[in-house]
């Protein structure tokens, strides 16, 4: 048994629970919208070819917001072809992905689609084979009250209001040379910074994205950051993150300790952007929308592709729908800690994708729908993050890890809500094999009772929800959770992530 503690300083938060850090991303790509959100014909579509069953799970996930059409879908999307009469929307090639898209599903589809489910819509806009005019038709179009050609052609297609999208991303891994329209740190730059003012010429109030490196590893990570920045800080609000996780070789150690990483990753943009804020002598700081993020094992999607390459273009292909299991769950949870944690500056984020995908949501075409593992942190954390994130210092022993050298065993963040009094505690053991006995240090909270206690563990590390045993992995009562004087002590099992909510006395 290996010993940590916590203690949680309730005198100064970090920062604010931000609703947008739960939210998703919907990209046009394999089967994330046709015959995952989107299927008519399916026994649970409404009316509008919604399925009824995924909506449910949505809900119940917990997402915020949604990030839409893309990913690298954006970068050759023309989005005039996805409005109006169906019969008439055109069969496009979609080079991001090898595949055919219909054009069925469009802005118009996706708003009703988010009204419906209470999400705030995050749009992106066509920076690769697109630009400035094409950016400023799509606002138009989506945000005008009417009296103008687009507003009106909107009112026709029968939305008279508009869809009053606040928050819109310039492009879409722009860095990348994957990217259709790749540019270099300047050039996009200035590109992002020419649609970013003339979008606010037209609505001053938009909340602007511009692209930061694909990833940490990417070989122009952090000048890439640097010289965007420089010529777009007055324009917008956001700069991007992007990271994906998997596991090695069975390394699993590493893999536990990947957020360490993430970490890393967030508090080196930060820096980089204040650096470029006391360059310019502005004192705006620029938040960070972590909008893409996951575990994602891109390294048996590459290898496949190089196997079996394919020259047909199909509708919806089966693309990426990795099976997840309970490690990679522990590691969701644990980047839902790391974005809690920084929430002082990573004000919005997205889960990529929401359906299918690498996904929580797995749907079959005319069949079910169920719960991945990673559905539970996503949804549990949503659920129980309130408040403010509270800081909180940890004492845990390390464990060596291949790829990241020492890595705490036990990770953390706590979260409390004075209006309702709810405290919640998320918490991760990575040990490979050991449990953890953890006490937390609560009294400045004053807390009454623990009024429920889950953990998301099983024997197996690499369980799995499956379409014949969608419940075989679920989060499970902890009763070692236990209140006394102040103090929460409750035992981790290996490789687990949990959450502990408890309530606190009227002061």
């Amino acid at each position: 048994m290996i010993n940590a503690s916590l203690s949680v300083d309730a005198a100064t938060p970090v920062a604010p629970v931000h609703r947008r850090t739960f939210g998703s991303f919907v990209e046009h790509m394999g089967r994330c919208v046709y015959t995952g959100i989107y299927e008519p014909g399916h026994p649970t579509a409404d009316a509008d070819g919604l399925r009824q069953d995924v909506a449910a799970l949505v809900r119940e996930l917990g997402v915020t917001t949604v990030r839409y059409p893309g990913g690298n879908f954006v970068s050759g999307y023309r989005w005039e072809d996805g409005i109006g009469p169906k019969d008439r929307r055109p069969v496009r090639r979609d080079l991001a992905w090898h595949s055919l898209e219909t054009n069925q599903f469009g802005l118009d589809e996706f708003m009703t689609w988010c009204r419906r489910q209470g999400i705030e819509p995050m749009m992106a806009v066509n920076l690769g084979t697109r630009g400035l005019q094409e950016a400023l038709d799509l606002l138009e179009y989506a945000n005008h009250p009417g009296g103008t050609r687009l507003s009106d052609l909107r009112a026709a297609n029968g939305h008279p209001d508009p869809h009053d999208i606040r928050m819109w991303c310039l492009g879409n891994e722009m860095d990348g040379p994957w990217q259709i329209g790749h540019l270099d740190a300047r050039s996009y730059g200035r590109k992002a910074a020419q649609v970013a003012r003339a979008m606010k010429m037209a609505d001053r109030d938009l909340e602007l994205v511009v692209c930061g490196s694909s990833g940490s590893s990417m070989p122009t990570f952090g000048a890439w950051e640097a010289t965007v920045l420089e010529e777009t800080y007055d324009a917008v609000e956001y700069i991007s993150l992007h990271a994906y996780y998997e596991e090695h070789d069975g390394d699993l150690a590493s893999f536990l300790g990947a957020v360490t990483d993430m970490d890393h990753f967030i508090e080196s943009v930060v820096s980089t952007a204040d650096a470029v804020g006391a360059k310019l002598r502005d004192r705006k700081r620029i938040q960070l929308s972590f909008d893409e993020w996951n575990v994602w094992y891109l390294s048996r999607h590459q290898a496949l592709a190089e196997v079996q390459p394919t020259d047909d273009w199909q509708v919806a292909p089966r693309v990426i729908e990795d099976q997840y299991n309970v490690a990679d769950a522990v590691v969701v949870g644990n980047m839902l800690i790391s974005l809690l944690r920084h929430s002082d500056r990573v004000t919005a984020a997205s889960q990529a994708q929401l359906a299918n995908v690498i996904a929580p949501i797995v749907t079959e075409p005319g069949g079910p729908a169920w719960r991945q593992t990673i559905f539970h942190p996503f949804a549990l954390t949503a659920a129980s993050a309130a408040g403010h994130v509270l800081r909180a210092d940890l004492d845990a022993p390390v464990q060596d890890t291949a790829k990241y050298g020492e890595v705490e065993v036990v990770d953390s963040a706590v979260t409390h809500d004075e209006e309702t009094g709810r405290t919640a505690v998320f918490v991760v053991n990575r040990s490979v094999d050991q449990p953890v006995a953890l006490t937390v240090d609560l009294r400045g909270l004053t807390p009454a009772e623990v009024t429920e206690a889950l953990t998301l563990a099983d024997d197996d590390a690499y369980a799995a929800n499956t379409m014949d045993d969608p419940d075989r992995v679920a989060p499970q009562p902890n009763k070692s959770a236990r209140l006394d004087g102040g103090h929460l002590t409750v035992t981790l099992p290996p490789v687990s992530w949990t959450v502990v909510t408890l309530s606190s006395r009227t002061r």
